[in-house]
């Protein structure tokens, strides 16, 4: 991973977190709350949502790095705040203090799971540079934007996704998606077709992987390359309890799928498409429903790294 020495420390650093978010690592992060407000800005955030124009304010703020405090969703935020103001991607970097429950953008870095050593990467301040896709969706062309850093899926997980309450989630963590992706699996499943420079591939499940991750440090994308301006599809042609069968016991013990139930292709651009409505996710979080195109932003998303 080809890295470069950032500016010396400190530099204008922002911290967006949720006060109120729940669990241990959160618990454990408000214990340094003071330590961090000696030496950043600490923007709080008041539901979901919130981290994006947090984001964007600090940046027009003429903030240097902006640190999401939180899970992958909060770090989706913070990177669509960076990415929506102007020169964004160029004034700023994304620093990351893993404190949700899987955190998979944060494995796929190395960043540490911990506060005093992920801190530390972000005091330091090496950086790299990552491609950042991005996704647009809605009844116009281009009405609405996402970027993502880690991945995206349609059909049955972010069906899954679309199920799982609050409440469940805060109550059982990642089983919650566990149950709810049972719960999916008992409906009639999508009919999602992949389409990319005039091929195209139709499955109950399509996952776009920008990393290697998915679920925690399941290598869903063997051959993803955060910098190779390529997307990694995986296609799953039948969604069922049989599929489930065969690749729970490969993705639990060798923490990989099984070839033989998926369709793999990679591209720097594709168009998602549905004769039914059916909902899409990005990096865990719902995010829409498709028709939808994905891309590439033309310029790379700048990541504080250890």
């Amino acid at each position: 991973m080809p890295l470069a020495l950032g500016k010396k420390w400190p530099v204008r650093t922002c911290v967006i977190f949720n006060p109120t978010a729940k669990g241990d690592k959160a618990r454990r992060f408000r214990q340094h709350l003071d330590e961090l407000a000696r030496s950043s800005l600490l923007k709080l955030t008041r539901g979901p949502g919130d981290a994006r124009p947090l984001a964007a304010e600090a940046v027009r703020e003429g903030f240097e790095v902006v640190v999401a405090a939180g899970g992958d969703g909060t770090v989706n935020e913070v990177v669509n705040g960076i990415a929506d103001c102007p020169d964004g991607l160029l004034r700023a970097r994304l620093g990351v203090l893993p404190l949700g429950t899987v955190n998979v953008f944060a494995r796929e870095l190395g960043i540490p799971q911990q506060f005093g050593p992920a801190w530390e990467v972000i005091r330091r301040g090496r950086k790299t540079s990552i491609d950042l896709p991005r996704v647009e969706f809605g009844k116009d062309a281009g009405a609405t934007c996402r970027r993502f850093v880690q991945m995206a899926g349609a059909g049955l997980d972010a069906r899954a996704i679309e199920l799982v309450r609050w409440p469940v989630k805060k109550w059982m963590g990642p089983l919650a998606y566990v149950l709810a992706g049972l719960q999916a699996l008992a409906e009639a499943p999508a009919r999602i077709t992949a389409a990319a420079h005039g091929r195209s591939v139709t499955g109950g499940l399509v996952l776009l992987g920008n990393g290697r991750f998915y679920g925690g440090s399941y290598r869903v994308f063997p051959n993803a390359d955060l910098r190779d301006g390529r997307l990694e599809v995986c296609v799953f042609p039948r969604i069922n309890w049989f599929t489930l069968l065969r690749c729970g016991p490969v993705l639990l013990g060798a923490r990989r799928l099984p070839e033989s139930v998926v369709t793999r292709f990679q591209t720097d651009s594709l168009a998602l498409s549905s004769p039914a409505p059916a909902p899409f996710e990005v990096d865990g979080d719902l995010a829409g429903h498709l028709p939808a195109r994905f891309g590439f932003e033309p310029l790379p998303l700048q990541v504080v790294v250890p």
